[in-house]
């Protein structure tokens, strides 16, 4: 239960080993200069937005915008009115008291 599992290994054959050849050395002025680095080439693939897409993508993050402001007010509406109904609440017995102290 508690043993690694492993999993199988590569069926692909090992990278072939490059042998140095001898050669002649060439001089400097035959060698021709590189222009410009070589890019390495990216495996991952790239995303590319069409106009539809574009507008989906946009259209998504408007309606996320609208229902996380539409739960933040309403969350704050609730906080409002439960404060409102505390301050309501501590007049009247404040009241009550009043009135029991003066008879």
């Amino acid at each position: 239960m508690f043993t690694p599992k492993y999993p199988p290994q590569d069926t692909a054959p090992p990278p072939a080993t490059v042998q140095p050849q001898a050669t002649a050395p060439v001089p400097a002025a035959q060698a021709p200069a590189p222009l410009a680095p070589a890019v390495p080439v990216s495996n991952r693939p790239t995303v590319q937005l069409t106009p539809g897409s574009a507008l989906a993508l946009a259209a998504g993050g408007g309606a996320v915008v609208l229902v996380v402001g539409a739960v933040l007010v309403s969350m704050l509406l609730a906080v409002a009115i439960t404060g409102m109904s505390v301050a309501v609440c501590a007049v009247v017995l404040r009241s009550m008291l009043n009135a029991e102290r003066k008879r």
